[in-house]
């Protein structure tokens, strides 16, 4: 289940750079990083965990400001 997870965030943030520069792109990259950090979580891959916090916190910025 959790590889499942992880592929679904992948392809979110495969689609997510085409169309970027909507709201619906933000939203695709902040739920594809939600979903690759499910799986970092519990591969206990900590750096990346924290990778995809900032970069959740940087979409959320440019969606909201």
């Amino acid at each position: 289940m959790i590889a499942l997870i992880g592929w679904i965030g992948a392809l979110c943030m495969a689609g997510a750079p085409f169309i970027i520069d909507t709201d619906a792109g933000k939203i695709l990259a902040i739920t594809g990083l939600a979903l690759l950090t499910i799986q970092a979580l519990d591969s206990k891959l900590y750096n990346l965990l924290l990778l995809n916090l900032a970069g959740i916190g940087g979409y959320l910025y440019a969606l909201y400001f």
